[in-house]
């Protein structure tokens, strides 16, 4: 049976739902501007440290907007990853009732992570542009692109590393530490093309630098940002996607039974 041809799906997304929302940040003094202080910090940080060594980033005329293009992805692809990784965890006590599956959980965290970091998105980006000179020109299309990819990036993956944790918990730890270079490596502080041959070929393998160029394309009208490979990163999302899927539906029982 199709996911819109099963009649109980999105009753049990949309409760799923809903109570993340209540767990996540109901419970948390402050609620959902956590979500947007995080960011905001992170960006004005690293504006304030860089502004007083160099006279203007590597893009454009403003400091908040260039780190803010290259630290928003990152994060939204921590956070989305980062949900799906423990959607069975979080859930576990749900999944004695027939109309919650595996699936709903994974569903349930994707759609909220993804519409969460394109609020905080919007906010920031909006704030910046609105705030202050930046002489960018968005164009909506490409930022749309860029927000859809980097969904199915994070999506698969995520999926990915849910399935990984259930069948071996230490790849949560061995995941955690990957990912703390990947912050320095994928142009938050830099562009793609400042990074000299033979390492701008290797870094071009890694799928963030990917995203953040294709944000920065949509943002900095004089910015072609040529490396940038949707069918990559479409490919790469869905490949993964496709294959946690199958485990997961091989190996959830197991993988329940042990939580």
């Amino acid at each position: 049976m199709s996911l819109a041809a099963r009649p109980s799906l999105w009753r049990a997304v949309a409760a799923l739902m809903l109570r993340e929302m209540s767990t996540t940040h109901g419970r948390v003094p402050g609620g959902y501007l956590w979500a947007v202080a995080e960011p905001l910090a992170g960006i004005a940080l690293l504006s304030a440290i860089f502004a007083i060594g160099f006279h203007a980033p590597a893009l454009g005329v403003s400091f908040p907007l260039f780190y803010a293009t290259g630290l928003l992805p990152f994060l939204a692809f921590s956070d989305i990853t980062g949900k799906l990784a423990q959607a069975l965890n979080f859930s576990r006590p749900l999944f004695a009732y027939p109309a919650v599956s595996v699936a709903d959980a994974l569903l349930a965290r994707f759609l909220l992570a993804v519409l969460t970091q394109i609020a905080v998105a919007s906010l920031l980006l909006g704030g910046i542009l609105f705030l202050s000179e930046t002489h960018a020109v968005p164009d909506m299309a490409i930022l749309a692109q860029a927000a859809g990819l980097l969904a199915v990036l994070a999506g698969g993956i995520g999926a990915m590393n849910c399935l990984l944790i259930g069948l071996l918990p230490l790849w949560q730890r061995v995941w955690s530490i990957a990912m703390r270079p990947m912050f320095l490596i994928s142009g938050v502080f830099f562009t793609f093309e400042s990074v000299p041959l033979p390492w701008r070929d290797i870094l071009w393998w890694n799928p963030l630098i990917h995203i953040v160029g294709l944000v920065r394309r949509g943002l900095y009208s004089g910015y072609d940002a040529a490396y940038v490979s949707p069918a990559y990163l479409l490919a790469l999302g869905l490949g993964v996607a496709l294959l946690a899927g199958i485990g997961l539906m091989r190996w959830h029982r197991d993988i329940l039974s042990d939580l």
